[in-house]
């Protein structure tokens, strides 16, 4: 199933997608919901992100390519770090690239969304219970300024630097989906979330003994290999199998 959220004239919501056409759903997408048999074909309606999270939980280096990539060891623990609700943004949205940067680079991850509140899961629990589905995000990051600062907070806070969607897709497996990424059309990176160092449900457990995690909150897993720079004008496109394909555009310097 794949859950869209929208806006279509006055009404946002969100909706089950069906042969190109969705359906509003009545009741919480992270309880029980219903749909019926009124749809809205998905060309007339404008995405919206498909959540809006409390906080983004980020996971730095967790692809063995991409270690190597930036001269990394693997690490012994997930590497955190956090995203701001601000910086969220929906399928089309502009990206901006910001004045106090020189190079800003896409960052293709799979995500999973939180379907219920997750507190110091131990082992006996099944953290695939907690995950409603999965999403493509594109982790933007001004890598000049987190090689300055030594530390990710600035780099990745920016306002649109995190990209979501363009839908929730439920019931896969996140154990072996192929992740690409492509640049004005080229493709940059392309893996398979097999590659993951810690796997998803490890990450759910081990960040809910860190923080309490809530409805519609998001974990990034991490970017394969293949990180690069984009220019205002750029379009970039993260397809992920059984998800499809998050799209943005890089506007002018503001």
């Amino acid at each position: 199933m794949k859950i869209y959220r929208f806006k279509h004239g006055d009404l946002i919501a969100h909706g089950v997608l069906r042969e190109e056409i969705l359906y509003p759903v009545t009741g919480s997408i992270f309880d029980q919901f219903q749909f019926g048999d009124r749809g809205i074909p998905i060309g007339e309606v404008m995405l919206l992100p498909p959540v809006e999270p409390s906080k983004i939980v980020a996971v730095g280096l967790n692809y063995r390519d991409h270690a190597a990539e930036r001269g990394s060891p693997l690490p012994d623990e997930p590497l955190l770090f956090i995203k701001p609700s601000t910086a969220v943004i929906g399928p089309h949205d502009m990206i901006m690239y910001p004045r106090m940067s020189k190079r800003v680079d896409y960052e293709g991850e799979l995500a999973c969304v939180i379907k219920k509140k997750a507190y110091q899961l131990n082992e006996r629990d099944r953290a695939e219970d907690y995950i409603l589905g999965y999403t493509c995000f594109n982790d933007v990051t001004a890598r000049d300024l987190q090689d300055k600062d030594k530390q990710f907070t600035r780099a990745k806070s920016f306002d649109t630097f995190a990209a979501v969607g363009p839908c929730i897709a439920t019931g896969l497996d996140p154990s072996r989906l192929n992740i690409k990424t492509f640049l004005n059309g080229k493709l940059r990176q392309s893996s398979n979330t097999r590659n993951l160092i810690f796997s998803i449900p490890f990450l759910v457990c081990f960040i809910s003994n860190i923080m309490t995690l809530l409805p519609g909150d998001i974990i990034t897993t991490g970017t394969p290999a293949g990180i690069g720079p984009m220019q205002p004008g750029d379009r970039v496109d993260i397809q992920i199998e059984g998800i499809g394909t998050l799209s943005n555009q890089v506007l002018t310097v503001r």
